[in-house]
């Protein structure tokens, strides 16, 4: 999985918004003071955000020794150790949350991916994330999603075309929305949001690239499977829960897009602890 290109720049930003003109409460320490920590996970999770968290020690003070005993991607259990700092004690205490923010959080997108992911792995159904994600962590989430065995929808506006209901409304129907979308962007998917099988009909007949599947019943979903026949992939959007979710996947559908691992996500507990 490739990083970001934007870590230093997010880094930099979280660390301005913590610290500003300086950390007046690191500023009680001797600044000669040394020190030894270690991070460990509270509770079982996959882990993410290792570059995000030595970029923090990075920027503040390149001399902070990080050493890590886990690997974005990988599930670690309650009480395990992440990871051990050694360095000063200012420089490790003011970057101690933005660190842990960035650590907990992406962590907590890829635990929920991954829970998703484990409960289709009997199907061919892939997970999918959406634009739903915390404002400037766009990348960083999308990141976690991988790490959590998921995969990347659109990263923003930009690189795939998305006709929606309003789009529709606006264009006058799905095949002119295609047509504009082909005339404009060629060389761009383009997926169409459809809310029934009729529009399904139309959007197939149109040739968008990809169909999505809006609040349709099961038996619509199945439906919807057999009369594309694999021609078309199709992915299921809303009212998914892990309660829903296997039922969902079991219909055939390629892809189900869920908004949730990015922006309801809990951040994972973690702890720093200074060990000497």
């Amino acid at each position: 999985m490739q990083l970001p290109n934007d870590i230093s720049a997010t880094v930099a930003r979280a660390l301005a918004e913590d610290i500003g003109t300086g950390d007046v409460t690191a500023g009680l320490i001797p600044a000669e003071k040394q020190a030894s920590a270690t991070v460990i996970s509270r509770e079982d999770a996959v882990l993410c955000g290792v570059a995000w968290f030595d970029e923090v020690f990075r920027q503040l003070d390149p001399a902070v020794q990080i050493e890590w005993q886990q690997r974005d991607g990988v599930r670690v259990a309650a009480n395990a150790l992440l990871c051990t700092l050694r360095g000063s004690a200012r420089s490790i205490l003011s970057g101690e949350r933005a660190a842990l923010n960035f650590l907990q959080t992406l962590s907590a997108t890829a635990t929920a991916t991954r829970r998703y992911v484990d409960l289709v792995a009997h199907t061919a159904c892939r997970i999918l994330d959406t634009r739903k994600t915390l404002p400037g962590l766009r990348t960083a989430q999308k990141y976690a999603v991988l790490c959590g065995g998921g995969t990347n929808h659109r990263m923003g506006l930009y690189d795939r075309v998305l006709i929606k209901e309003n789009h529709i409304m606006a264009a006058g129907s799905i095949t002119a929305a295609i047509q504009q979308a082909r005339a404009l962007h060629p060389g761009i998917l383009v997926e169409v949001e459809t809310e029934n099988l009729q529009e399904l009909a139309e959007a197939t007949a149109a040739h968008a690239d990809i169909i999505m599947l809006d609040e349709y019943s099961l038996a619509d979903m199945r439906e919807a499977v057999r009369v594309t026949a694999g021609k078309i992939p199709l992915e299921a959007s809303g009212g998914v829960s892990p309660e829903t979710l296997v039922a969902i996947a079991e219909t055939g559908v390629d892809f189900v897009s869920i908004g949730g691992i990015t922006k309801h996500v809990r951040a994972v507990d973690l702890s720093m602890r200074f060990t000497a």
